[in-house]
């Protein structure tokens, strides 16, 4: 096929020998299949701000690192410079966030080389010579089910442990490969340390895994991952290879803030209302009404 304009200074840079077909395209990139020498690989063109739906939602760049002041006050005000940058630096997290997390051990393509907005990474297979599908595509045994959400929440641990979190982690963002399970589309992975939304994406990546594998091992849907090792992560325990339980026992003397905030509406309020009766009191009772006259 005709090299696509986005690849052609990969072509030219000698990192990519030919384009053989499109993969796929979504709503923040277009993936093609290409050859480098005897292998095949993924070439992702990420599309520009204006040719994708993808929102850049703030939650998930809150914690993110800038360049300098210059770029953080150019993103803030929204200027042309402004959203290029803010570009360049989602591109550049998923990037990032591959090289970091593959030196970690997490299942994720193997990531090559990013250009002009082209990242080279691994192509994942079926073993079988087809491009692997996704989870979403696949109809599971239920031994297979309990296996692979084991695989899947160890993968999510290691990731914690490297200091990310994926943040939009489904069965539609993991290939299975002929080794099992494979993460994929990291643009808007977060840092766990940084972000306070951190622990409420965790625990909706850990959910959608429980709900996915749990519609062939149902008593998966009941398990609470999240909360055990962010409990660990928080304290200092948590590591790549810990083994949880799934189990999370709330604390019983755990403080209910809005209990707390209830209880002192209530004393202020009470307060307020002693504070009424005595000043209705200590007023004079036999004033006479001053006459119209006098006012």
């Amino acid at each position: 096929m005709k090299t696509p304009k986005r690849i052609e200074p990969l072509v030219e840079d000698g990192l990519v020998d030919e384009v053989l077909r499109p993969l796929m395209s979504g709503k923040e990139a277009a993936v093609y299949v290409v050859r480098c020498g005897d292998e095949l690989r993924c070439a992702k063109v990420y599309k520009e701000a204006n040719k994708r739906s993808f929102r850049q939602a703030a939650e998930y760049q809150e914690g993110r690192k800038v360049r300098g002041s210059r770029q953080a006050r150019a993103m803030a005000k929204g200027s042309k410079y402004g959203r290029k940058e803010q570009e360049q630096a989602w591109q550049n997290a998923e990037v990032a966030a591959l090289f970091h997390l593959a030196s970690a051990g997490v299942r994720v393509p193997k990531p090559y080389d990013f250009l002009d907005g082209v990242l080279l990474m691994e192509l994942v297979s079926d073993g079988q010579g087809d491009v692997a599908p996704r989870l979403n595509d696949v109809e599971l045994h239920p031994d297979d089910a309990r296996e692979f959400h084991a695989f899947m929440i160890q993968e999510i641990v290691k990731m914690l442990c490297a200091g990310l979190v994926h943040g939009d982690l489904s069965e539609f963002n993991v290939l299975l490969g002929p080794d099992g399970p494979v993460i994929i589309d990291l643009p808007q992975a977060v840092d766990a340390a940084a972000n306070n939304h951190a622990f409420s994406m965790l625990e909706r990546d850990v959910r959608n895994m429980a709900e996915y594998f749990g519609q062939f091992a149902p008593e998966l849907k009941y398990t609470k991952y999240a909360k055990e090792m962010w409990a660990l992560y928080e304290a200092g325990k948590l590591q790549p290879h810990s083994q949880l339980t799934g189990e999370f026992a709330e604390a019983e003397d755990a403080a209910d803030i809005d209990a707390v905030m209830r209880e002192i509406k209530a004393a202020l309020a009470e307060e307020a209302r002693r504070q009424a009766l005595l000043n209705a009191e200590d007023a004079p009772k036999d004033a006479e009404p001053t006459p119209p006259w006098m006012r």
